[in-house]
C-alpha cells in the first residue's frame, strides 16, 4: 500500500462538476492499493500518515503531526500509484490490487482514519475525479506500508 501525502492549506474533490468533499488545513492522501495488501498494511500506513511529523512547531521545525495541528485528511483512491514504472515508457498495472480488494481496503483506511478523531473527507472510489489543492510549502512525501 502506498500513499502520496501533501500538506495543504485547502483541497477539494469534484465528480461530474460537483464538489463532493473539501478540507482546509491538513493532508491530501492519495492512496494506492497493491496485490498482497491487507488490513495490517492499512493499519501500518494509517499510523504513518496520522503520526508523520510534517507540520511546523513554534520554532518553525517539522515536529507536529496532522492530529496535533487539528488538521484534516482528504483521502483519495489513486489506482495509478500502484503502477510498475521501472521499464519502458508506459506504466503497467499488474501490481495493482483487483478493484474489489482495493475498494475494500480503501474504505477500511477511511473508516479507521475516522476513529482517530481527525476530520476526514474522501474522493469517490473508481470515479473520474478532479482534485484541487494548494500545497503548503510545498511539502510532499511518499509513504508505503
Amino acid at each position: 500500500m502506498k500513499a502520496l501525502i501533501q500538506r495543504v492549506s485547502e483541497a477539494s474533490v469534484k465528480v461530474e462538476g460537483e464538489t463532493i468533499s473539501s478540507i482546509e488545513h491538513g493532508l491530501v492522501v492519495l492512496l494506492g492499493v497493491e496485490k498482497g495488501d491487507d488490513s495490517a498494511a492499512v493499519d501500518k500506513l494509517l499510523h504513518k500518515v496520522s503520526h508523520y511529523r510534517i507540520f511546523s512547531d513554534d520554532d518553525d521545525k517539522m515536529n507536529l503531526n496532522v492530529q496535533q495541528v487539528q488538521g484534516s485528511l482528504l483521502i483519495v483512491s489513486q489506482f495509478t500509484l500502484a503502477a510498475e514504472t521501472s521499464k519502458g515508457l508506459r506504466p503497467g498495472f499488474s501490481t495493482a490490487a483487483a478493484p474489489d480488494l482495493a475498494e475494500n481496503l480503501y474504505q477500511e483506511f477511511v473508516a479507521k482514519a475516522k476513529t482517530k478523531q481527525i476530520n476526514v473527507g474522501t474522493g469517490q472510489f473508481g470515479a473520474d475525479m478532479k482534485v484541487a489543492l494548494i500545497n503548503d510549502g510545498p511539502v510532499t512525501f511518499w509513504l508505503s506500508s
